[in-house]
């Protein structure tokens, strides 16, 4: 059943795309090298098009098969449940940060009285349904959702320009390459490097090629919106007040103002989060549930929809306790073991995997 679900690359590229800028609009990448924030968004860009090239190797050695599976062809079956269980729980972790992110963007912009697990039941039950409708349905939802996402970004941006300042950029490398570097990492892991998960859903491509083109112009499309939303808040509101700001692309958003007449228009930047975070919370909830499916040889993740939303939403009540906590744990933790699945492993299993098809070839031409 969950092999038969096959999407057109057109709905592939719109989920690549809203799952990788809907929730990083809420926020602001690479500021954490500062005025360099577009040196770094475009280094981690160019990283994140090599990983596509992996996972784009990889479903061109094991076709119809999603990460799970190849986990297991490239490690084999004791070592790669392992590798899959570490990798169950890094989905775990994100779906986590995802929905807590999303439930204190909420409350602390819109609805400061509402306690956060009443804003988040909603949207975890409409991830519920798009995840038992399936890919195909996430895919047609996510091909019109991608028009909606990126006009509004458009005019968010063009309503801005009056608000705009050419002296809040800084000079190029104006603190040195290590925030450079650091920012990169920081951009690369959050959102490029998670195109890994998409990994794990995705299976069936209309064509052998399809993968390419899926992941390249997801990533680089994805990449132009990042430095559009990036630059445009800089410009508003400069890298200070960036810097310091729990959601910075909202902050600068509710700034519009044009002519006493077009003004607080800030839920632009929350309609855009939202579908953002609607759609990768679906995605990561059907990876996780394909995963356990394939530790565990169910025969339907449907079984697992229910009682992994909920894991998902008691986790983020106790994983952290404050918006301050949340964005010390990312800056501290986050980027330097998930570099880990992102990028080495996959890496290791392209190496394994082309050494494994290399020595298959040999043996047929010596038969």
């Amino acid at each position: 059943m969950m092999n038969k679900e096959v999407i057109s690359d057109k709905q592939a590229i719109s989920i690549v795309v809203l799952f990788m800028s809907g929730t990083s609009t809420m926020l602001m990448l690479a500021l954490d090298a500062y005025g360099d924030f577009w040196l770094a968004i475009i280094f981690a860009v160019v990283i994140a098009l090599f990983t596509t090239f992996i996972f784009s190797q990889l479903h061109g050695i094991y076709p119809e098969k999603d990460f799970f599976d190849m986990c297991e062809a490239c490690f084999g079956k004791s070592l790669g449940k392992v590798i899959c269980i570490l990798y169950i729980y890094f989905i775990i972790e994100e779906a986590t940060a995802v929905l807590i992110n999303t439930k204190q963007f909420i409350t602390e912009t819109t609805m400061p009285e509402t306690p956060q697990t009443i804003v988040i039941i909603p949207l975890m039950l409409l991830c519920v349904w798009a995840v038992k409708s399936g890919i195909e349905v996430i895919g047609k939802w996510s091909e019109l959702s991608m028009i909606i996402f990126v006009s509004l970004i458009i005019i968010m941006g063009i309503l801005l320009i009056p608000q705009m300042e050419l002296d809040n950029f800084e000079p190029i490398l104006y603190k040195g390459i290590k925030p450079v570097l650091k920012g990169t990492l920081s951009a690369f892991t959050f959102p490029f490097g998670e195109i890994v998960m998409l990994a794990m859903v995705f299976s069936n491509f209309k064509t052998k090629k399809s993968a390419y083109k899926v992941y390249m112009l997801g990533i680089f499309i994805s990449g132009i919106i990042a430095l559009m939303t990036s630059i445009t808040t800089i410009l508003v509101l400069g890298i200070d007040i960036a810097t310091t700001s729990y959601f910075p692309v909202f902050n600068a958003a509710s700034g519009i103002d044009i002519g006493d007449f077009i003004q607080r228009l800030e839920i632009i930047a929350a309609l855009i989060g939202v579908i953002g975070a609607f759609l990768k919370n679906s995605i990561l909830l059907l990876a996780v549930c394909k995963g356990i499916t394939k530790i565990f040889h169910l025969t339907n993740y449907h079984l697992m929809i229910i009682p992994v939303s909920l894991l998902i939403i008691n986790y983020s009540n106790i994983l952290v306790d404050s918006r301050m906590r949340f964005v010390e744990w990312n800056e501290k933790a986050w980027s330097y073991y998930a570099v880990v699945f992102e990028l080495f492993i996959p890496m290791i299993m392209l190496l394994i995997a082309t050494i494994k098809k290399g020595a298959m070839d040999s043996m047929r031409k010596q038969q």
